[in-house]
């Protein structure tokens, strides 16, 4: 028996080796020469002056943390004036704010559901979510992507007494959008609760960026439970959770990543109070992000995506990750996913749009993407 308990570590990173899968963490430049394709910085506000400042201010003010839970020494008044600001812009009634979207996912799921109710969820829903059902001790059903009637047959089956219909808005991988409307209907026929991660919604669809919940006239109905984070179009960080009053308040008594966790960083929540102020001065932005995903994917010879994430396939792990490599090295940042992430054979570039792309920037992009993907489609092809 060997005396190194963890030398199948060293088997399993040369396997992800050899097939192209190993990840590494790499420090990014506070002033990168590179355009930004990776990031998910859609409405281009991470270094917008009025955010950029509302943080320093809060961090003056209330210092670098939260110093604790938010039910102890972790909630400020600016945590429940951004509950109430997102809330309203959203059309919830009511919001509880997070550490992190991740943990708003898990909050609810676990603290809605529990043993004795099932959890339907699609399969192309968030890793938030995978885990969630995991920890909810619920018994679950995984439905195939974007599939209504599988949903209805798992709901119509059900002993349980509690059910919950889980599902992205905007599927982080593919860009493809929920059919959130059908799935309401279902929902709402068969006495279950909608929870729909709007983390790549917010900022993108619906009027002023409002989310596909908003979108799809689902504002406000009281089985709709609405998460998202604010690391993305509102280019901070921290998560939330949009619904009526009794889920907020049940929230608060039940959930264990809001009740365990220390609290959301002053700094972080008012610069998500500054973004969501100049998202509602600028609407436009919301439309933009749009515009300029079009415009990457003719570049890209790719479908026009409904959201601001455009995938280019190539399906081999490696020549995806080595595309990547050259599109940074000729001054374009993109990401990469590979499996896990996305299933094997489907690697691919993921670009994401954001409002501030320029027309120089579209320019520059436009000859370094249709190089490089030529020579990627053609490895791709030989190698199939």
């Amino acid at each position: 028996m060997t005396t190194d308990p963890l030398i199948w570590l060293d088997e399993r990173a040369a396997d992800r080796e050899l097939s192209g899968l190993r990840r590494r963490l790499r420090p990014r430049d506070p002033h990168p020469p590179t355009i930004d394709l990776a990031s998910n910085d859609y409405l281009g506000l991470v270094r917008h002056p009025e955010v950029v400042e509302a943080a320093v201010a809060a961090l003056r003010r209330w210092g670098a943390g939260a110093t604790g839970s938010r039910l102890v020494t972790g909630t400020t008044a600016e945590h429940e004036l951004l509950e109430r600001e997102l809330a309203e812009f959203v059309g919830a009634e009511a919001g509880l704010v997070f550490a992190s979207g991740y943990a708003a996912n898990l909050g609810v799921v676990t603290a809605l559901a529990g043993r004795g109710s099932l959890v339907v969820s699609d399969a192309g829903s968030h890793a938030s979510l995978v885990d969630a059902c995991r920890l909810s001790r619920a018994r679950v059903a995984i439905t195939a992507h974007r599939d209504v009637d599988a949903v209805a047959r798992a709901l119509a089956t059900r002993t349980e007494e509690r059910a919950l219909v889980l599902t992205d808005s905007v599927f982080s991988a593919d860009g493809d959008l929920a059919p959130l409307a059908a799935l309401h209907r279902v929902a709402r026929h068969h006495g279950a609760v909608l929870v729909v991660d709007e983390a790549h919604g917010l900022g993108v669809r619906g009027a002023g960026g409002r989310g596909l919940v908003h979108e799809t006239g689902l504002a406000g109905a009281p089985d709709v439970v609405i998460t998202a984070t604010l690391s993305k179009s509102l280019a901070t960080q921290g998560g939330a959770v949009l619904a009526g009053a009794r889920v907020r308040a049940h929230l608060i008594d039940a959930a264990r990543t809001f009740i365990f966790d220390t609290g959301l960083a002053p700094a972080a929540v008012g610069a998500a109070r500054a973004a969501l102020r100049v998202l509602r001065r600028e609407p436009e932005r919301a439309d933009r992000v749009l515009a300029r995903a079009a415009d990457l994917a003719r570049i890209a010879d790719v479908p026009v995506p409904e959201s601001a994430v455009v995938p280019v396939i190539l399906g081999d792990a490696r020549v995806s990750y080595e595309a990547a490599l050259e599109c940074r090295a000729r001054g374009v940042e993109v990401g990469c996913f590979r499996p896990p992430s996305v299933p094997e054979g489907t690697s691919r570039l993921r670009l994401t749009a954001r409002a501030d792309l320029s027309v120089d920037d579209l320019a520059v992009i436009g000859q370094v993407l249709t190089e490089v993907l030529a020579r990627a489609r053609g490895r791709e092809t030989v190698s199939a």
